[in-house]
């Protein structure tokens, strides 16, 4: 009886594994969820939307962009590290993942994306730009220094919120300048850039695809780019080290990359992974990023992954020296 039984569930174990690897090897088979962690319009919805075709394309499935705002991404973030590790709920992630994890130290919750997460693959980057309002009577860096040395009171700058990118991207500048400034968060990026618009607040840090005909129409001031080199969509903006601004140990882009609930299949993570690669090498889709200028850069799983972590680590690092606190 005993010999039985353990027979069955060496069977039951046998077809249970080639069960598992015939799915894995049929992967995708249905649609593929990619989750965004930030409200629709924004600049990583606005590059998930830019490549959904052209994933689906490659997968042979549809593509389902889904986006769960709210919490700061941790709304969205949770709910991909508790899906199914089969490769259909996967997150389209930007440096928020990195920085609120600095930001918070789990007190916003028990997530930890390190532990969490299987990177799959680092996608592309894109640059910030310095914005300053047309009621500010600078045109450079420099003089932007030095004006803010001559105010009776400190400059106000604008962001997205409280530990957004657009946030601890002025607090390095700051930082690496010596300005000193004070922050006004703001519901999301669109507001903060209608503000300096309005002339309301003098300046912003944010996405160079959200404020590129902004800035060709004269409606704001671009000073610097964050890009290592110049911003293809704003040649005429020098880089912030052209601009004199010493460099920093954190990454002052948006990166974008997909992750997935840990414990994915190799198979899946290589099929995605493949995918990836065909998509972001394609000549017509590295000419339409171009436009907004987003950068491709494929990294594979390992690299996004120690990538994530030392992100998080640099992060960490800056925000507890300069004592910045989430509200």
């Amino acid at each position: 009886m005993l010999k039985s039984v353990h027979a069955l569930a060496i069977a039951y174990a046998a077809f249970t594994t080639i069960q598992t690897a015939a799915a894995q090897s049929a992967y995708p088979d249905k649609p593929i969820h990619f989750i965004v962690a930030f409200v629709p319009g924004g600049a990583t919805d606005t590059f998930a939307r830019q490549i959904s075709n052209d994933l689906q394309e490659a997968l042979g499935q549809p593509i389902v962009i889904e986006n769960r705002p709210g919490a700061g991404g941790y709304i969205a973030w949770n709910h991909v590290a508790a899906a199914d590790p089969d490769g259909y709920t996967l997150l389209l992630a930007e440096n928020a993942v990195a920085i609120s994890q600095a930001l918070y130290k789990k007190s916003k919750s028990n997530f930890d994306p390190i532990a969490q997460y299987d990177a799959i693959a680092g996608l592309a980057a894109s640059p910030s730009a310095l914005l300053i309002a047309n009621n500010v009577p600078v045109k450079t860096v420099a003089e932007l220094l030095a004006h803010s040395r001559t105010v009776t009171q400190k400059m106000n700058f604008a962001s997205a919120g409280v530990g957004s990118v657009s946030h601890l991207n002025f607090e390095v500048f700051m930082d690496k300048t010596g300005m000193q400034g004070v922050h006004v968060p703001y519901k999301g990026g669109g507001q903060a850039i209608g503000d300096v618009i309005a002339g309301h607040v003098p300046m912003t840090i944010t996405s160079v695809q959200a404020v590129k005909g902004l800035v060709e129409t004269g409606k704001v001031k671009a000073l610097a780019v964050t890009s290592p080199a110049r911003s293809p969509a704003l040649p005429d903006v020098p880089t912030m080290k052209e601009a004199g601004v010493p460099p920093a140990d954190v990454e002052l882009r948006f990166w974008f990359a997909i992750f997935g609930p840990k414990g994915l299949p190799d198979p899946v993570k290589a099929k995605l992974s493949q995918a990836v690669a065909k998509v972001m090498g394609d000549a017509k889709v590295r000419e339409r990023l171009a436009k907004i200028d987003i950068t491709p850069d494929v990294i594979d799983g390992p690299a996004m992954q120690e990538k994530l972590t030392s992100e998080i680590k640099n992060w960490t690092r800056f925000i507890d020296a300069k004592g910045i606190k989430a509200e």
